[in-house]
């Protein structure tokens, strides 16, 4: 299969790595001709690394999107256009309407577009989602998740967009359940008109997650919590840990005691979660699979985005 991937900055280098070793052909396009000598350097043929990716849309039969999400819309419409499958970075796009725009694009075009939400393909997803399926804490109460750590700020879109829409959509996925309403605090301590820290309540039907995403705290966090009648799942993407707390409040003769029963250390597996993410949206471009990510799904991560926003501005809760 011939693939073109657009945009080789720090996530793009990583996507041409695990693509080199996924078996495709592999097509590169960036307007930085540093990026691209890098690319060469990198062991792509010369005479398939161009400088705009309209020169390469004949020649491949998918397109691998690494841009800024700004950039998103129009160049995924061009390769829809061009009759190619999409993978496209989160977020899907820069807003809802041309989020809108790209799934009626994709569905018109009959071609596949799959959003790069990566945590549904971590490893500890997949342990998470097994422990909630087997009923190890019984009915969820509360989710909480974190995604922070003192780094250089995104220059087009703020941390809400970047970083906690990672929570958003892995918690409608882990939940199976859309969000419903939204309020949310962020600030633009920076001055840069983006937020660069924010705190998202997000309710899936009944359950409440509550989200934080900044640039400021020192580390990398990357962490959430599932907190359930019988116990709490404590997740560590970073580390690749879930650890179940057994326990459970109990009310013996009108007085409530906390009791914890154990704890232990789910195993979880060590695939890298990008190569996992990438070949599946091979195999769905190859009808070998179903598209795991569809456009319809980015889309409401999106939704969820543009309403924290809205809340913040406003002060109170809004309703999905």
């Amino acid at each position: 299969m011939n693939v073109l991937l657009v945009g080789l900055g720090r996530w793009g280098e990583n996507h041409l790595r695990v693509l080199s070793r996924l078996g495709v052909t592999l097509w590169v396009a960036d307007v930085s001709p540093a990026r691209l000598d890098w690319a060469v350097r990198s062991g792509v043929e010369p005479g398939r690394v161009v400088a705009d990716y309209r020169a390469a849309l004949a020649r491949v039969d998918a397109a691998d999107i690494v841009t800024p999400a700004d950039s998103h819309y129009a160049i995924a419409r061009e390769c829809l256009a061009a009759g190619l499958a999409c993978f496209v970075e989160k977020p899907l796009a820069h807003t809802v309407d041309e989020g809108r725009a790209l799934d009626a694009a994709a569905r018109a075009a009959g071609r596949l577009v799959q959003v790069g939400h990566i945590f549904r393909f971590h490893p500890v997803t997949a342990t998470l989602r097994e422990a909630l399926w087997g009923g190890l804490i019984g009915r969820i109460r509360y989710v909480t998740g974190r995604f922070a750590g003192f780094k250089r700020p995104r220059a087009d879109v703020g941390v809400t967009h970047t970083d906690a829409i990672h929570y958003f959509d892995l918690f409608a996925h882990l939940l199976a359940c859309e969000a419903t309403r939204v309020s949310a605090l962020q600030r633009d301590y920076l001055g840069r008109g983006m937020d660069d820290v924010s705190w998202t309540l997000v309710h899936y039907g009944d359950i409440p997650a509550v989200i934080e995403a900044n640039y400021f705290v020192p580390g990398t966090w990357r962490d959430c919590v599932l907190v359930g009648e019988r116990g709490t799942l404590v997740a560590d993407y970073g580390a690749s840990t879930v650890t179940l707390h057994r326990g459970e409040h109990l009310n013996r003769g009108g007085v409530w005691e906390a009791v914890e029963t154990g704890k232990e250390e789910l195993p979880t597996g060590r695939e890298e979660p990008l190569r996992l993410e990438l070949q599946a949206f091979l195999d769905a471009c190859a009808g070998r699979g179903p598209n795991l990510v569809p456009a319809s799904d980015g889309l409401r991560a999106l939704a969820v985005v543009e309403a924290a926003a809205r809340a913040a501005r406003l002060g109170r809760t809004v309703q999905l």
